[in-house]
């Protein structure tokens, strides 16, 4: 007669009797050592065994019994909340400040912490398996909480990681009317895209917004969508209308004035060489560098644009506008040992080149200032409105053909935004002007009055991101980068 198998909550049962309560509890599926805070193998008795007499278990316990003054007793652990609480708080700690876990494996780090929490501290295992999802499980029920039958807008962006995966985030931030101030914005959820396109940035925000209302996603209750400009991205979002009848759909911004100010770069293509290559002379040059200083000890380094970064070129062109005489002085002083430095002094005394920097500096100079601007969180619609309409005018006032040309590059940037018009029909209304109509309930009207026009927060998340995934953590998975960032990101 084949031997009867004992069920499997009998089964871990007898082993809290056999060992103790106060050293092993069970909820039926796991069986977890208390002393130690982690799940034990108990498919075999030999396991557990072996489970007791690890150094690891035995220095736990011998801590127990030195703080208790007294041998291990039921009541001491009759409850492991509280070892919990600690072990939970210590890795929502470790994620919020962007602290890798395998830090606490430091014994340096572990001794300062058990000396004066007077705490087991678990292993980065432990941490990783026990909590990162319960950490992860927490911020999460927090952003439904937060969202729960409240008007939304949605912010979408990707970006390669470290490894070459694409990575998509997604940011939703509260439309509340009741409020007097912005709500600061959640990231929802950090995914991998086997490639990107409208249909699966489609499928990103559909599934994402499951996360959030997960008994039913509330169609009416997405009033925006904010994305760059990519031709995907507008694709996506005019399949997403359909299913979304009430959302708006923006392009960012500050973005559209970066296209503007790349515009203006290749205008002027001799200020572009000349930023670039005085850019590479001081570039791992520390003599150079320490030249430099010695001629100009009160100005500082030349700045070194980044393309991507929006409007870092223009604030290049606007620093040696105002340091011309002092830059070509130190650039004279260097030998003649480099391309870049041949290349930099020849530019400096063409005098086409003095002049378009000054043309430069003086009629697009502002634009990196609006930028920044544009970029502060929790702005007013209206403030955000007012930006913009200053730039669109200080653009058209910029005089000759190459100002023809940037405020056409202006009007087609703004013009391929189309629900930006509604955004400021709908300030305007907030501004108690009449002579505008926006099909829209008044409700809805009020919600907009914190609207963001720009995708900066999306940005913040891929520097937090950047981070997280650095040149020692590659072989972190998706799923738990996607926790990390959450709980990063929303503390």
């Amino acid at each position: 007669m084949p031997k009867l198998s004992v069920p499997l909550r009998s089964k871990l049962q007898n082993y809290v009797n056999t060992y103790g309560s106060d050293v092993f509890s069970t909820d039926g599926v796991v069986l977890v050592c208390k002393i130690c805070e982690q799940s034990v193998n108990y498919e075999k008795k030999y396991f557990i065994s072996q489970h007791i007499n690890t150094t690891k278990h035995k220095n736990a316990l011998s801590k127990v019994v030195s703080k208790n003054k007294i041998s291990l007793l039921p009541t001491v652990f009759a409850s492991s909340s509280r070892q919990s609480q600690f072990s939970f708080d210590l890795c929502k700690a470790f994620l919020a400040s962007g602290i890798p876990l395998w830090k606490i494996e430091n014994p340096t780090l572990r001794e300062f912490l058990e000396k004066y929490t007077k705490e087991s501290v678990p292993c980065e295992s432990s941490l990783r398996k026990s909590y990162l999802t319960q950490c992860y499980d927490t911020v999460l029920d927090m952003i439904k909480e937060k969202t729960r039958n409240k008007k939304v807008w949605i912010s979408i962006d990707e970006s390669a990681d470290a490894t070459g995966r694409f990575i998509a985030n997604v940011i939703v931030g509260v439309l509340d009317h009741s409020s007097d101030e912005s709500v600061k914005p959640f990231l929802l959820t950090s995914e991998c895209l086997d490639r990107v396109n409208s249909t699966t940035i489609a499928q990103l925000f559909t599934t994402s917004l499951k996360l959030m209302w997960p008994e039913e996603v509330q169609h009416d209750n997405v009033l925006l969508f904010i994305s760059d400009a990519a031709t995907y991205m507008k694709k996506a979002a005019k399949a997403l209308k359909v299913l979304f009848p009430k959302m708006l759909h923006v392009t960012c911004v500050a973005h559209g004035f970066h296209r503007v100010s790349e515009e203006v770069r290749v205008l002027f293509p001799n200020v572009d060489q000349l930023i670039s290559n005085i850019k590479k002379i001081f570039l791992k040059a520390p003599s150079r560098i320490q030249t430099f200083r010695d001629i100009a000890p009160d100005l500082p380094l030349p700045p070194q644009p980044i393309i991507t970064r929006w409007g870092t070129w223009i604030s290049a062109a606007v620093y040696y506008a105002s340091n011309f005489r002092s830059i070509t002085e130190v650039v004279n002083a260097l030998e003649d040992e480099a391309a870049s430095i041949r290349a930099a002094k020849k530019l400096l005394d063409s005098p086409e080149v003095k002049n378009d920097i000054t043309f430069i500096a003086a009629h697009f100079g502002f634009l990196p200032e609006m930028i920044t601007r544009l970029e502060e969180r929790g702005q007013p619609l209206l403030a955000s409105m007012k930006i913009v309409e200053s730039v669109v005018q200080r653009l058209e006032s910029v005089p000759g053909e190459k100002g023809l040309l940037i405020k056409g590059k202006c009007e087609r940037v703004l013009s391929q935004n189309s629900d930006l018009d509604t955004l400021r029909n709908i300030s305007k209304i907030l501004n108690g002007d009449n002579s505008v109509q926006v099909e829209m309930d008044p409700s809805v009207l009020l919600c907009f009055r914190f609207a963001p026009i720009t995708s900066v927060d999306v940005e913040r998340s891929f520097s937090q991101m950047k981070n997280v995934l650095n040149d020692r953590r590659h072989n972190m998975t998706v799923e738990n980068l996607k926790k990390h960032l959450v709980v990063m990101c929303n503390q």
